[in-house]
């Protein structure tokens, strides 16, 4: 059956499977089901089985909406090469050309500006936070993480609630980061958000974070190693700070030896997104249409969140009770996330211009 053919099979189906991006009010699935499965596939790129259980997401997919082939490119990719795979299909039908992409928070607005990607408001929109979409439906923020503590609890007996806790006595020798803020982003992000609990605005987080990693350092519980797995189990690093869903799979990775907690810090709670977006050139529109809908569907968002990466619409699924127990068991509390913010390209730039070039002289810790 030819894209033409559907068309004229339905009038309901006609605003579904115009590929105009304007919004609807109502998306008819069964329409857009319909006119998925006449075009028979969707071409991702850049997802890896093993991250965000996205291995499940797409077999979780392909048993819903039966009849469509689900063609994966690159599965190791970035972000900039999949940006380069829909500039170099431009009207490529064929199957190297990428329906739909998932990239880092900044490639969302370029690629809007540079034509690339298609606007498509997708039905449950309205829970998904402001300043993690776009305006027009172009792009939308599809998971996150929050920076967090992993805390061995076989050294650690008070358990700190928040960044100004790591400051005791108690954590003298304890605390690391998992990355150098001079080069990596988590650790940047770690600097910022310990900035903003400090109750600094955006634009002043920056300097307040460093000015916190100061003083943590001046009195000695910073300890200037990258902290990872190995250094938190032997000791040397009983805290590490780091994305919650990387400390997720390292605590279940030590299967209760050494026994470890995850603490989402009170305040200060920075989430780093990816965002989602159909290309401008998508040959397979409906296709790209309904994976988004899918994504962006309760089923599809508890999908991302059983592989340790929470999903944009987590306070909406957490509030109405649509996630089973058993998986918020496996979790730091729902409420911690609540106070989660999304900082802006342009906040995050501006963050990273100070982290990274006052470091060495604020905070005097050469981290290796």
């Amino acid at each position: 059956m030819t894209f033409k053919n559907v068309l004229a099979g339905s009038v309901s189906m006609l605003a579904v499977l115009s590929v105009s991006g304007r919004a609807f009010a109502q998306t008819d699935l069964d329409a857009l089901y319909t006119a998925a499965k006449a075009e028979g596939q969707l071409t991702t790129i850049a997802l890896p089985h093993d991250w965000c259980g996205y291995g499940a997401v797409i077999e979780g997919f392909k048993a819903k909406y039966p009849g469509i082939t689900v063609n994966e490119l690159n599965p190791d990719a970035g972000s900039a090469d999949e940006i380069e795979a829909i500039k170099a299909n431009q009207g490529n039908t064929g199957p190297q050309a990428p329906d739909v992409i998932d990239v880092g928070l900044s490639f969302g607005p370029s690629a809007k500006a540079d034509g690339l990607i298609q606007p498509y408001k997708v039905s449950t929109r309205d829970s998904i936070p402001d300043d993690a979409k776009d305006a027009e439906g172009y792009w939308y923020g599809d998971y996150y993480s929050v920076m967090a503590m992993l805390v061995n609890k076989d050294l650690v007996t008070t358990i700190p609630t928040d960044w100004a806790d790591l400051t005791n006595d108690e954590y003298a020798n304890a605390v690391a980061l998992a990355g150098d803020p001079r080069a990596s982003a988590r650790a940047i992000q770690s600097v910022y958000a310990a900035g903003l609990a400090t109750g600094a605005d955006a634009a002043g987080a920056a300097d307040a974070g460093l000015k916190f990693f100061g003083e943590l350092n001046a009195k000695g519980n910073f300890v200037p190693v990258i902290g990872k797995s190995a250094s938190l189990a032997q000791g040397t690093t009983p805290i590490v700070i780091a994305r919650d869903y990387n400390l997720l799979a390292r605590r279940d990775s030590f299967r209760g030896n050494p026994e470890a907690e995850i603490v989402v810090p009170a305040t200060g709670v920075v989430a780093g997104v990816y965002v989602r977006a159909i290309s401008a050139y998508a040959p397979h529109p409906n296709a790209a249409k309904l994976w988004m809908e899918y994504l962006y569907s309760d089923e599809g968002q508890l999908g991302w969140l059983k592989g340790y990466c929470h999903p944009i619409r987590f306070n909406d699924t957490a509030a109405k009770g649509a996630i089973p127990q058993d998986l918020l068991d496996a979790l730091p509390p729902a409420a911690a996330y609540e106070k989660a913010v999304f900082p802006t390209i342009d906040e995050q730039n501006a963050a990273k211009e100070v982290i990274t070039g006052q470091w060495d002289t604020a905070v005097g810790a050469n981290v290796q």
